[in-house]
């Protein structure tokens, strides 16, 4: 009988190799045109997606070039916009000021993508609908069936479930994965 780290690292492995790497290959050359066109990226994400968007920001400004941002990096002005105009419409409001436009793109971190039906993640769902307005690409990481992200993204990889109960888990981790992957992609290295 399996130990439960057993269990949890053979589940990994299924995800790992669930992945798509076809969708990867194709995330790294959007990456590269928002770089040589020299747009912006911000990295969204609530919870444990936004702590990954906050360590994915610095990698991909440091290590990759690109201008980025995580918008849940500044919690004053987070919560300053969710107590004015709700929680819907923090990352709306946030990319209107920035000027979000058609040369930059939004990366999506998010277990369940968001969903209009079940109202769930609707900063998220309204992120996305507001960054198609401006003309800017929508990219996701993404777990389940990928809901609105899924469904609206230019692109997205969405983490195979192995184990319901551990979607979390292994889509947060595939997130950070795939930061590193791209870090180290040859390239990002011309």
């Amino acid at each position: 009988m399996e130990n439960y780290s057993r269990t949890f690292l053979n589940e990994s492995k299924a995800v790992l190799e669930g992945l798509n790497d076809q969708i990867i290959e194709e995330m790294v050359k959007l990456f590269l045109e928002i770089r040589e066109n020299k747009g912006r990226l911000f990295i969204l994400g609530v919870g444990g997606s936004a702590a990954n968007a906050s360590h994915a920001a610095s990698v991909f400004r440091k290590g990759l070039k690109i201008d980025a941002y995580a918008p849940s990096d500044n919690v004053a002005e987070l919560t300053a916009r969710t107590n004015d105009d709700g929680w819907n419409s923090v990352f709306t409001g946030w990319m209107n000021v920035v000027n979000l436009s058609a040369s930059d793109a939004i990366l999506i971190f998010s277990v369940g993508g968001g969903n209009m039906d079940t109202k769930v993640s609707m900063n998220i769902v309204e992120a996305i609908d507001f960054a198609q307005q401006r003309n800017a690409k929508v990219i996701g990481i993404v777990g389940k069936d990928g809901g609105y992200t899924g469904k609206k993204s230019n692109i997205c990889l969405i983490t195979p479930t192995i184990n319901e109960s551990h979607t979390g888990a292994h889509v947060l981790t595939i997130q950070l994965l795939l930061v590193q992957l791209l870090s180290t992609h040859p390239l990002f290295k011309k």
